[in-house]
């Protein structure tokens, strides 16, 4: 097989996309090129940087092999008349452009983003850099450490008295990569609507911040709704929050976050009389107990298997997960089961390597070419090239098509007579969500869509409330939930009466999504699952993510992030090396927030086809599997030498010194990386020769040497980054192109020069919390996405009456009986003017709606 050809049901095909991405963000066309697009690599003679990065399997580098899979390669010399000739000739055929080439390098062979659009203006150029396009730090150098350090993940990782510890694997480059997938997409769209293309600027370093481990957005239950901002300066010992047990023949990781999940471990443990309080359903007085409650776990645990631990927890209704290392990840029975590996080849060998991210109409969404060789395509994509078009024949997007929401995508006027608006940069306007997600990813998958316009209603039910409204102090809105949910509005439906499940089904009727991360089979349970609501509108999507899958033996297991972390092999990579329970991952909530961006571009791609088909579809994430793929060149290395993984290990091809290094000052610190004899030996020109040889050294000649030297370099570093602090360090060393950063803790980043020139935060205030929040704006800087409004996130059922009255038509008598029986709930929050927008227009104007006017959009029946 020598092309990518696309499979005809993938949602993207038609669209192409060029990727410049050398390093970095290449998962970016990757995700598109699963999703369907031609992706079209663009790289020098000879092959781009990446194919020689880390880590390696001999000469093969096991990030260009998964990284490139589905895409074609063509070579050019951009730098010659003729390589910037071909590109053009490309150019003159895609819809999106992804690069990672730094502030003013295409600039300065005239193909930097203005000179792109001014001679294709429907282009969309996705530039993804360390630190964007302006800024004080645009032109820093930056490593996947720096930016962990730089955006707020180091100081929260670790243990107390210990010196912060890196994550394992790539999660900031692959957060960013995601990140700049859903913000290109999302502007495409936003092109179809208005025929106009422009620039796409993604900053890594705020995709960290942003994604990764977000101090501004959602946080995890078992924080309370507390926002990342507010914690504590060190790192304090989070391992309570996720408790790790040994077992007789390993570990397990459980999760114990609601009244009713206690109860459960409590009837586990025999009911003894010193945990009966009934104060200890609160997860707060839990937390402070646990020097009495987890010693009686882990004794409990101590005698049994690790199956007969998870056997157990399900039966008692205790979320579980095994704590599984590199090697059991590999042939995991989940795994396994879900087809979520396949083989490349490496030379005369196979790697396992992860097959995709998502499921489209249950079908997966992988590998169906091989990374392929530097130019393997560049006679291939000529030919198309210089093949004249047949009349019918187009390229999807490569013309203005008609807009994905015109102007009054919703015929008529709100009650009041204001008219409906189309704002700029809002390509989802005119689009209805469904929202019945749940904690961090179902609240994160939503509020993408509802901050780019759409009309996204959070459907939720007092009897099973959302976790993230939990509070510590038990205040009606918690800063975690105001995050999660701005911008929505709030329907309370109990979905398990026969009443309930009726007007939801209406509600599907008149539209375009409907969101979940219920356990698999809840939905059909209630007899709202993806085919009977297909039955109610043919052109609904519905996304539904999981944490293992919804088929395989673990498809009915309760998952949170850290269960997830645990059986994908993070979270024993995630510790101290010389500490079998260090384990340090507890206070991340990492894939939640990453899960929810791909989530929302498959998404997207399906309501992009449905353009083209007129049918809806169903996406499918697991979790599990996006942390897989993230880790993908990694669980290659593994397969290809066992044993090779383990946790602060250095991978074949990494160079020395690379690491964490002590500052002036209380449990200060500066990330250090170098890649390659160049930046060497401008470490060794800054420090100077007594502390360091250059690579005139033989000691030092190469990466390989200064590896097997690290202890002794890592000491005369560290003895100059102690003079100094965190930022003084950070400043000198990028002077000289060193790429270094100070850590950073969450608070710092309201500060941060950088951020605040770019504009990363805004305020958000609610009427029912104290003091206005810091958040996050949109997902990049662009001329095609507007800022993100700042509407106040729901009380349950707040916006009850407005929906079914605006959009089913229901008076306000049959309102009120439906409130009666307690099917509908309604809510009486503060005085609060419904924000212009909201679902308030007359049944007869939202029936109006058609496909011509809002492609997006689906036609009410």
């Amino acid at each position: 097989m020598d092309t990518a050809g696309p499979q005809p049901s993938l949602p993207l095909v038609g669209v192409r996309v060029l990727d410049l991405a050398d390093g970095g963000a290449e998962t970016t066309g990757r995700l598109l090129a699963d999703l369907g697009a031609d992706v079209v690599r663009v790289e020098p003679p000879g092959g781009a940087a990446s194919r020689r990065h880390a880590p390696l399997s001999g000469t093969t580098s096991l990030y260009a092999l998964t990284h490139g899979a589905n895409k074609r390669s063509v070579t050019a010399d951009l730098g010659t008349d003729a390589g910037r000739g071909l590109l053009w000739r490309l150019v003159a055929t895609a819809d999106l452009l992804v690069t990672t080439a730094r502030p003013g390098e295409l600039e300065a062979v005239g193909l930097g983003p203005d000179a792109l659009l001014a001679r294709r203006p429907e282009l969309v150029v996705v530039s993804v850099t360390d630190f964007g396009r302006t800024g004080p730090y645009r032109d820093w150098a930056a490593t996947e450490g720096v930016h962990l350090a730089l955006g707020g993940v180091l100081a929260r990782s670790g243990l107390p008295g210990r010196p912060p510890l890196l994550p394992p694997g790539f999660p900031a480059t692959e957060s960013a990569a995601a990140q700049a997938a859903w913000a290109g997409l999302a502007a495409y769209a936003e092109r179809l609507r208005t025929g106009q293309g422009g620039l796409v600027d993604v900053s890594v370093l705020e995709a960290t911040a942003q994604v990764l481990d977000p101090g501004f957005g959602i946080s995890g239950t078992a924080l309370g709704g507390t926002p990342a901002f507010r914690g504590p300066r060190g790192r304090p010992d989070a391992r309570h929050l996720y408790p790790i047990f040994r077992c007789a023949d390993g570990w397990v990781r459980i999760c114990i976050l609601s009244g009713r999940q206690w109860q459960g471990m409590f009837r586990w443990l025999g009911e003894p009389a010193e945990f009966a309080d009934p104060e200890l359903a609160a997860i707060g007085r839990r937390f402070a107990a646990v020097d009495r409650i987890y010693p009686a776990i882990g004794r409990l645990f101590a005698p049994l298997r690790r199956e007969e631990v998870l056997a157990a927890a399900r039966a008692h209704g205790v979320p579980a997960a095994p704590l599984l290392g590199p090697a059991e990840v590999l042939v995991g029975e989940q795994f396994q089961a879900r087809g979520a590996f396949t083989e490349l080849p490496v030379g005369q060998r196979r790697a396992t390597v992860p097959d995709g991210f998502v499921e489209i109409d249950g079908i997966r969404a992988g590998i169906r070419l091989p990374a392929a060789a530097a130019g393997q395509h560049t006679a291939q994509v000529l030919a198309e090239l210089d093949r004249p078009a047949a009349p019918t024949e187009r390229v999807e997007g490569a013309e203005p098509a008609e807009p994905v929401a015109a102007a009054g995508a919703r015929a008529g006027e709100w009650p009041d007579g204001e008219a409906i608006p189309a704002v700029r940069g809002r390509p989802f306007t005119g689009l209805r969500v469904l929202d019945l997600g749940v904690i961090v990813v179902g609240a994160e998958l939503g509020r993408l869509f509802a901050d780019l316009g759409a009309e996204v209603i959070k459907i939720e039910n007092r009897a099973f409330p959302d976790g993230s409204r939990q509070s510590l102090d038990g205040s009606a809105m918690s800063p975690g939930f105001a995050y999660g949910h701005r911008n929505k509005l709030g329907l309370g439906l109990d979905l398990r009466s026969p009443e309930g499940a009726r007007l939801f089904r209406r509600l599907v009727a008149h539209s375009d999504v409907v969101l979940s991360n219920f356990r698999p089979g809840t939905l059909e349970a209630l007899g709202l699952g993806p085919r009977e609501l297909a039955r109610v509108n043919p052109r609904i999507i519905v996304a539904d993510s999981s944490a293992f899958g919804s088929t395989g033996p673990w498809a009915d297991r309760m998952g949170y992030g850290p269960l997830v972390r645990a059986a994908a092999g993070l979270t024993a990579l995630w510790r101290y090396p010389d500490d079998p329970d260090g384990y340090s991952d507890a206070s991340t909530i990492y894939p939640d927030h990453v899960v929810a961006r791909l989530s929302a571009t498959a998404v997207l791609a399906m309501l992009l086809a449905r353009r083209r088909t007129g049918r809806g579809g169903r996406v499918s994430v697991a979790q599990a599997e996006v942390m897989l793929g993230q880790l993908a060149p990694l669980l290659a290395l593994e397969s290809l030498a066992p044993g090779a993984l383990a946790p602060e290990v250095d991978l074949p091809g990494a160079d020395a010194p690379h690491g964490v290094y002590p500052c002036a000052g209380d449990d200060e610190w500066c990330v250090v990386t170098i890649r390659g004899d160049a930046e060497w030996d401008r470490l060794v020109g800054l420090l100077g020769d007594a502390a360091l040889a250059g690579s005139d050294d033989p000691r030092f000649a190469d990466a390989a040497a200064r590896r097997a030297r690290r202890a002794g370099i890592d000491a005369a570093l560290s003895a100059w980054t102690r003079g100094r602090t965190p930022r003084q360090a950070a400043a000198e060393l990028q002077a000289v192109g060193v790429p270094a950063g100070m850590m950073q803790r969450v608070v710092n980043l309201i500060d941060d020069p950088h951020l605040v020139e770019r504009g990363f935060l805004r305020t958000l205030r609610h009427p029912c919390l104290a003091e206005p929040l810091p958040t996050e704006g949109g997902p990049a800087v662009s001329t095609l996405l507007a800022d993100p409004p700042s509407r106040p996130a729901p009380l349950p059922g707040q916006h009850s009456r407005d929906v079914l009255r605006g959009i089913l038509g229901l008076t306000d008598g049959e309102i009120d009986r439906l409130v009666a029986d307690g099917v509908v709930e309604i809510a009486r929050p503060p005085a609060q003017r419904l924000p212009a927008g909201a679902a308030t227009a007359t049944a007869t104007a939202d029936q109006t709606r058609t496909a011509a006017a809002a492609p997006l959009s689906a036609p009410s029946p």
